[in-house]
């Protein structure tokens, strides 16, 4: 009798949303952490993402759809700009879930996870890593040992595109 997979998936939010954009189409949340739950096993998700007040509809959304989010306080700049990295919230989530999944999903591009990414290899806890654009990311995810771990966004667009739903027709026009 084959056991399910009990993977956990790391997301990098900002990497993921700004990756997904570049290519020219949205992201349905809820969509792909069904994805991920099918394709990969994942039976926890987490979402690392800057709190920003005001977006409290955007993660309920992301909750009802099933992540868990990890917020981190943002900072706004005097030219309007805001950050808030969460990439050490990811590697020390990574770590302390350790123990509780059988591999790690890491979703980024970002080469800041180089050193998480090769700790998951030789530990043989990495499911892989799914970069949001194959044609952006970080030189550091692309060497020789972690290309049999690498899968692309790219052409999930089909499945995984968030699409308008439009009104019921009411016969009122």
């Amino acid at each position: 009798m084959k056991t399910k997979a009990n993977n956990y998936a790391f997301i990098d939010s900002q990497n993921l949303n700004l990756s997904i954009l570049s290519l020219g189409w949205k992201l349905d949340f809820a969509r792909f952490r069904i994805y991920l739950k099918e394709k990969y096993g994942v039976t926890k998700a987490f979402l690392f993402i800057g709190y920003i007040e005001g977006n409290n509809e955007l993660y309920i959304s992301l909750q009802s759809a099933g992540f868990i989010c990890i917020f981190k306080p943002t900072l706004e700049y005097k030219d309007g700009t805001t950050k808030g990295n969460c990439d050490a919230e990811l590697v020390l989530h990574a770590m302390i879930e350790y123990p509780n999944y059988d591999k790690a999903v890491i979703i980024t591009g970002d080469g800041d996870f180089y050193c998480l990414v090769q700790y998951l290899i030789e530990k043989e806890k990495l499911a892989g890593v799914l970069i949001p654009n194959r044609l952006r990311f970080s030189a550091l995810l692309k060497f020789k040992q972690f290309r049999p771990f690498l899968r692309y966004m790219n052409d999930l667009e089909k499945l995984l595109a968030y699409k308008k739903k439009r009104p019921y027709e009411d016969k009122t026009s």
